[in-house]
């Protein structure tokens, strides 16, 4: 199968006014490529080849070649072909254009097509050889957990989450630099979760019980936090909301902030009100589009109908405004992402990581000492399995 990546509704509607069904620019998670990877196990695909586009993968061609060239990792299934064809790969663009031109096809005119919903699927009449030398072997990496213990429901849990890894040692960048040290990603996002765990163990204990959540492997797919919402230690029926922190903003202090996503849920009321108390507001966010719900741990919780969210710094900077905040973001993504330049630097700023820090502690510890459990919003395609749950909350 050769399947575009993003939805249907990336690029708009068709000029006959066709399409639409997917919402608009905002990724649903029928565009992520690993729904399309497991959406073509169930139909017993040979293989898969995502054809990669910067503007709807959100990235460049460089963040697809850092993630896939090093050590490849999955957990460890009982049915393993379910969930994955014995082919799974990318290509770039010219790649494709060239395997629809020796089947007498235009791309362009194809991927036009692909956005109707009366499309039907195009047989190519190129074919794929692939020569492979892979060493399998089973190893062992770890989540790592710590939880201070409600004192009247301990049964309830809520999360704090965020993993610790990053894509290890691979081939050199143009300065020689193989070390992906991942300092924003997500080194900031591991140290305020440790400082969140430090304030509720000093402080008074909570009604509820609070989870601190280490995960490994989010880098090759969110596969630590996969394993623990497969396996939790505390039933997800009463898990409270997962607060997840991955790559948390060092350019300073921001008068507002944001989630990964557009998706609707009583917890962002929960944390717009705590921030009004900071004088903050919340933004949403502003690349819907690249599918950043779906590409964090918060994710394999969310999917299994637990409150989830990901939450991201603020762009509207109190030093340059949105401008200074956008900039930042520009540069991160062009320059470090996924890449061996993802070091710590003196230039980083703290003063936005404290606030964000007390802002998530509070919301935290508003939900372990209260009765609250926040839901989806009616219409989320998330809140039927959380509803199935309900008999099991009071």
């Amino acid at each position: 199968m050769v399947v575009l990546v993003n939805d249907p509704d990336f690029e708009g509607t068709l000029p006959d006014g066709a399409g639409g069904d997917f919402g608009g620019k905002a990724m649903t998670y029928y565009g992520r490529w690993t729904y399309k990877y497991e959406e073509a196990a169930r139909r017993g695909a040979a293989g898969v080849m995502v054809v990669h586009e910067t503007g709807p993968a959100s990235y460049g061609w460089a963040t697809v070649k850092n993630s896939n060239t090093n050590t490849m990792f999955d957990i460890v299934r009982a049915e393993p072909a379910k969930s994955h064809v014995p082919f799974e790969s990318w290509i770039q663009l010219g790649l494709a254009e060239h395997l629809f031109r020796d089947s007498g096809l235009n791309f362009a005119e194809a991927k036009a097509a692909a956005r109707r919903k009366d499309f039907k699927p195009i047989a190519l009449k190129s074919s794929l050889s692939a020569s492979l030398t892979a060493k399998s072997e089973q190893i062992r990496t770890y989540n790592i957990a710590a939880r201070v213990r409600g004192r009247t429901h301990p049964d309830e849990n809520i999360v704090y989450s965020a993993h610790y890894d990053h894509l290890g040692i691979g081939e050199p960048d143009a300065n020689g630099d193989r070390i992906f040290n991942g300092a924003v990603d997500n080194s900031t996002g591991v140290s305020l979760m440790i400082e969140m765990a430090r304030a509720f163990a000093k402080g008074p204990k909570p009604q509820r019980s609070v989870l601190f959540l280490a995960v490994g492997a989010e880098e090759k797919g969110l596969l630590g936090s996969e394993y623990y919402a497969s396996n939790p230690l505390y039933p997800l029926s009463k898990t409270v909301a997962v607060l997840n922190t991955d790559s948390m903003g060092i350019a300073g202090a921001a008068r507002d902030f944001s989630m990964a996503g557009l998706t609707k849920l009583e917890l962002v009321d929960l944390l717009v009100a705590e921030g009004a108390g900071q004088g903050r507001t919340f933004t949403p966010d502003a690349y819907p589009q690249s599918g950043g719900f779906y590409r964090s741990d918060h994710f394999s919780f969310a999917k299994r109908g637990v409150p989830a969210i990901s939450f991201k710094s603020g762009r509207n900077l109190l030093e340059g405004g949105i401008a200074a905040g956008e900039k930042w973001g520009a540069e991160y993504q062009a320059n470090r992402y996924h890449q061996p330049d993802d070091e710590w630097n003196p230039d980083w700023r703290y003063d936005g990581m404290i606030a964000d820090g007390t802002l998530l502690y509070r919301v935290g510890s508003t939900l372990a000492n209260s009765r609250q459990w926040p839901n989806w919003s009616a219409d989320a395609e998330f809140r039927a399995a959380r509803d199935a749950t309900a008999s099991e909350r009071r």
